[in-house]
């Protein structure tokens, strides 16, 4: 318990806001989830997959920039030679049309690229969205005023066309992920993970422990560390897991406009604007980053329900994926019915 609760003594504490669970908690709450558990597996190997991918490439013995032109059938316009888009004992996953470059190799660095964007611009937006939603909501009312429509303007702004611009005016010798991650971090995200904040803010610290901090003299920085973030994690948590999926998403969209990460670096969405023309003549180019790019938003949506139930148990699942409704309905079959009340009829002339 924080100095400032033992500050109060037995003048009891608030609870119209729940404290976050241990660590413990959470992960037993989080391991009855099976649907959880299996995206946690996904996401734990997609990571490692985008880690290990150098040593990956050298395994096969390739790299994703080489060309091979021999593997390549010019005569029907660049089709890859041999059955599943020239899938062999060296090109695990076949080449990729008119260049012939590995795919299993792009594939896995193009992992690393968006990946690595996303995480890098969620973790940019729960850095100022916290920053803004605390200092609106601990600050004066001029500050929440002025910080509000600040964050109300960001809200507004067409991500897509704001990126564009701005992807558009940017010299080509500033690094390109580093640059979508700034956007996307900048533009969109952050202004949700504000608001979210600042009505959190504004319930914690009406709590005891909380006003006996600041009534104690603790500056409002001390207050916001030591009282109000350990009662923001969870949320924060929750939305961060969520954010994930939607920045891989958008950065896929900005490299299928073809605005985004520039050749020769891969990205799944650059593959995927790359094989729009060739879904009938080499659907695996399609149908690869298509698939892992699937696989990855969908398990890092479930993760991010998952973790968001865990953190509060009287939040149900948004995702019925397993067994939860076969538990239910075992649940409901276990407690008998209560037999119906009859109301005897009033007889007549009473």
């Amino acid at each position: 318990m924080s100095e400032a609760l033992a500050a109060v003594g037995a003048a009891g504490t608030d609870t119209t806001v729940p404290a976050a669970p241990g660590a413990r908690q959470f992960w037993r709450r989080l391991r009855a989830q099976r649907a959880a558990l299996v995206a946690a597996v996904v996401v734990a190997l997609l990571v490692l997959v985008a880690l290990a991918a150098p040593l990956l490439t050298a395994l096969e013995g390739q790299d994703p920039t080489t060309y091979h032109p021999a593997l390549i059938d010019s005569a029907r316009g660049g089709v890859p030679i041999g059955s599943f888009g020239g899938a062999s004992a060296d090109h695990w996953l076949g080449v990729e049309p008119q260049t012939g470059r590995d795919m299993f190799a792009r594939l896995v660095y193009g992992a690393r690229v968006s990946l690595g964007v996303s995480l890098g611009a969620t973790l940019v937006q729960i850095l100022v969205g916290v920053v803004m939603g605390v200092a609106a909501g601990l600050g004066n009312r001029w500050i929440d005023l002025v910080l509000s429509r600040i964050t109300d303007i960001f809200l507004s702004l067409p991500l897509m066309i704001m990126a564009l611009a701005l992807l558009a005016v940017v010299p080509d010798g500033f690094p390109r992920p580093v640059l979508v991650a700034l956007i996307l971090a900048l533009v969109a995200g952050w202004s949700t993970v504000a608001k979210v904040v600042r009505a959190q803010t504004f319930a914690l610290k009406n709590l005891d422990y909380v006003s006996a901090s600041r009534l104690s003299g603790w500056s409002t920085w001390r207050t916001a560390v030591r009282e109000l973030l350990p009662g923001l994690a969870a949320p924060v948590i929750t939305y961060a897991a969520l954010l994930v999926p939607s920045n891989i998403s958008a950065e896929a969209a900005l490299s299928f406009l073809g605005v985004g990460v520039k050749p020769p670096t891969p990205s799944w969405g650059q593959m995927l604007t790359s094989a729009d023309v060739w879904y009938q003549a080499a659907p695996q180019y399609l149908l690869l980053p298509a698939l892992a790019l699937f696989v990855t938003v969908f398990a890092m949506t479930v993760l991010g329900d998952g973790v968001r139930v865990a953190l509060d148990p009287r939040a149900a699942s948004r995702l019925r994926v397993g067994t939860g409704r076969k538990r239910e309905a075992r649940a409901a079959t276990a407690v008998p019915a209560a037999a119906p009340q009859t109301v005897p009829e009033k007889e007549e002339g009473a």
